[in-house]
């Protein structure tokens, strides 16, 4: 009996691990091999992978040491993307705008032809999303929020929070981003005139601590300050989740004890406990907010959470409410503070198109802005600024990459994308292409965009600094009425130029932001002619 039962053992033993086996031999071996065997079949070539468990990373790591030591003496140039990511762009010079790579296990197909990125936009169906190891890498940063879900529960998410962001909710926000803004123009006011009638600002931290502010008001109801500790502890976990190796899929390790983890683990706690407090205290003193029509989006997450049945615990019914204000805390802050930055930096670099912009804001709201609320008619009225705006985001647009995994085999006009291949679209490429946007694609002319953009450059579908199709950014209504009301707020009171201790360094850390901050020399400008700058 003893002696059958060891024999039982044994076999199970056996066939789990043949069954293991089979297992790892179809995720690193045979599924690799399909994928690449489907694309080879309609004539998409790439680099062979020059190692079974890596892949084509021991080059691109190749690649990316040697563009990193040509970045070193790089001054201010506009193509800062071939020193960030080099082997796309190398290797697209190569085999063409359509190919595949390895890393590790995963299979990748690099889409840069504008017929494909539309049909990506028309792409609507639930079996294309975020691609799960990149949102295994972000968790505990975004958890399993609306930038990172996929498929029916994303869908519920976007349900959730799309009509909070529509644009009759949106310009009742206005007067809180304006509110928001006037302590910091005030703030630097002080600055000019302690320094002389001249200072040196490192803007974008100000301007992070801004548009903090604007949606911890707009969205949660709170202020900074209250929220200051999770936008901290959100940046302290961004900065150990993004490495060098954040794109590559190395083996995942997220689950081993390493001290890196163990911060992130413990980041991740915190920024949990402080949400709920956050939500605790709502629940708490607002009780007013329930059921009624005047409600920010904190209160819609709250009452879509309680009205859900598909949250059967309140473990998980807490987990999608901090997913997703974590989601919109980073978000709505970092990625609308680096555009103002950069925008900033551009006027700074071009003294012509900030008088232009300077001079619409005259004809449209006056020489004292501060007695011109700016609703959204005068908004809409500001098209130099618009065209400025447009520009930036062509040139310094915080989302770099645009990433889609095919959850089932689909069809994107006439290519087929087996299941499980990773997409990537370089968006500073694609803004770049000089068949697309002529040879000046790599200079700062806002006047491409005076007809709109669908005459500013060849294929308008490949201009996509929001994304694309259904994913396609659900605050880009919000940001783009943020981003005029600071910066017709900065430019009606500051005349601005590069300082010498500027140091060009754009950064990629799930946005795209300046690694050395961006150093300005600024100087109010003459209140009764805002039109005309002082001389530097």
């Amino acid at each position: 009996m003893e002696g059958s039962l060891v024999q039982a053992f044994w076999c199970l033993a056996i066939i789990g691990m043949c069954s293991l086996v089979v297992r790892v031999c179809a995720a690193m071996w045979l599924k690799p091999r399909r994928i690449r065997s489907t694309l080879l079949k309609q004539g998409i070539r790439g680099p062979r992978p020059s190692s079974f468990f890596y892949g084509n990373i021991p080059e691109m790591q190749k690649i990316q040491s040697m563009a990193t030591e040509k970045a070193q003496s790089q001054s201010i140039s506009h193509d800062w993307a071939h020193y960030m990511f080099p082997h796309l762009l190398q290797w697209s010079q190569q085999y063409g705008p359509l190919y595949m790579y390895s890393t590790a296990n995963k299979q990748h197909l690099y889409v840069g032809r504008p017929e494909l990125i539309k049909e990506l936009h028309h792409h609507k169906s639930l079996d294309l999303g975020k691609p799960a190891y990149l949102a295994k890498a972000t968790e505990p940063m975004l958890g399993d929020g609306i930038l990172k879900a996929n498929g029916p529960y994303w869908a519920h998410q976007r349900k959730v929070i799309a009509p909070e962001f529509f644009i009759h909710k949106v310009k009742h926000m206005l007067g809180i981003m304006e509110e928001c803004t006037i302590p910091l123009i005030t703030k630097w006011e002080k600055r000019v005139a302690v320094g002389g009638g001249v200072a040196e600002v490192t803007i974008d931290e100000d301007l992070r601590t801004l548009s903090a502010d604007i949606i911890s008001k707009a969205c949660f109801g709170s202020s900074y300050s209250q929220g200051k500790q999770i936008f901290a502890k959100l940046e302290a976990l961004r900065e150990s989740i993004f490495t060098a190796s954040f794109f590559l899929g190395l083996p995942n390790t997220r689950f081993l004890p390493t001290q890196s983890n163990r911060q992130k683990w413990r980041l991740k706690k915190e920024v949990r406990t402080l949400i709920l407090e956050l939500v605790k205290g709502r629940q708490e003193s607002n009780q007013s907010f329930e059921k009624s029509d005047h409600k920010d989006l904190l209160q819609t997450i709250l009452e879509s959470a309680a009205d859900s049945e598909a949250f059967q615990t309140n473990r998980v019914k807490d987990q999608f409410i901090v997913d997703n204000c974590k989601n919109i805390y980073f978000a709505g802050s970092e990625t609308t503070s680096a555009t103002a930055s950069w925008s900033l930096m551009l006027l700074a670099l071009h003294p012509e198109w900030q008088e232009r912009v300077r001079a619409e804001i005259v004809e449209i709201c006056g020489d004292q802005l501060h007695d011109c609320s700016l609703d959204l008619n005068k908004l809409r009225q500001l098209k130099t600024l618009t065209m400025v705006l447009q520009e930036t985001l062509r040139l310094y647009g915080p989302a770099i990459m645009l990433t889609r995994e095919a959850f089932a085999e689909i069809r994107l006009g006439d290519l087929t994308v087996p299941k499980g291949t990773n997409m990537w679209v370089l968006i500073p490429a694609l803004h770049r292409d000089t068949e697309n946007w002529g040879p000046d694609a790599n200079e700062f002319k806002p006047e491409r965009f005076t007809g709109g953009i669908s005459e500013a450059c060849k294929y308008p579908q490949a201009y996509i600094p929001w994304g694309i199709g259904s994913r396609r950014c659900l605050g880009e209504t919000f940001a783009t009425l943020e981003l005029k009301v600071i910066l017709a707020l900065v430019l009606s009171k500051f005349t601005f130029s590069l300082s010498p201790e500027y140091h060009h360094s754009p950064a990629f850390k799930m946005a795209l932001v300046p690694k050395y901050g961006v150093r300005l020399l600024m100087r109010r400008v003459q209140s009764r002619n805002m039109g005309q700058s002082e001389k530097a």
